[in-house]
């Protein structure tokens, strides 16, 4: 029993705090080969939010297989909980290097914590950073016309603020 902020006993049932690295064993156990975790979440009152990824996406029905594996793991009588399992979304910042691992070779946008932004081509991902390739016309001494000038910038995950797919309906 707990007291409210008005000194008054609250009684709380059903509520024992879901343990987030349970969450994560019981959805390792539902992924398949070509997918991954990007973040779990689970708040003070057992809302738990799942999002995970694939290579090659990631469908409804897997969202639907991981939520019922992770719902049918825990007894509702003990442990009241909200339970969301989505992709990330394409609007949503990279949080794990598969999602960069994913988009190479594909457009993204890097903001980096000093403020610099840039966007261009994904080339490369390792364990340090990224490679992001830009394409931009540059007025070179000399010459009569812009020339397209492209630079190859190293950008370590720890220098970066955000990263994101560029949505393009070309």
């Amino acid at each position: 029993m707990f007291l409210g902020d008005r000194g008054f006993p609250i009684l709380l049932v059903g509520t024992q705090m879901i343990d987030k690295e349970k969450v994560e064993e019981l959805v390792r156990e539902k992924l398949e080969d070509d997918m991954f975790i990007v973040e779990i979440s689970v708040s003070k009152s057992n809302a738990i939010h799942v999002f995970v990824d694939g290579f090659n996406g990631i469908s409804i029905d897997q969202c639907i297989s991981i939520s019922r594996h992770v719902e049918h793991s825990f007894d509702r009588e003990e442990e009241d909980f909200e339970l969301e399992v989505s992709s990330p979304g394409l609007t949503e910042s990279f949080k794990v290097r598969q999602q960069y691992i994913k988009y190479t070779g594909r457009e993204i946008k890097v903001e980096t914590l000093d403020g610099v932004k840039r966007e261009g081509v994904l080339k490369n991902s390792d364990d340090q950073g990224i490679v992001l390739e830009t394409a931009e016309r540059v007025k070179l001494e000399g010459q009569k016309k812009k020339q397209l000038v492209v630079t190859a910038h190293n950008i370590k995950y720890d220098e970066i603020k955000s990263a994101k797919a560029v949505i393009s309906f070309k």
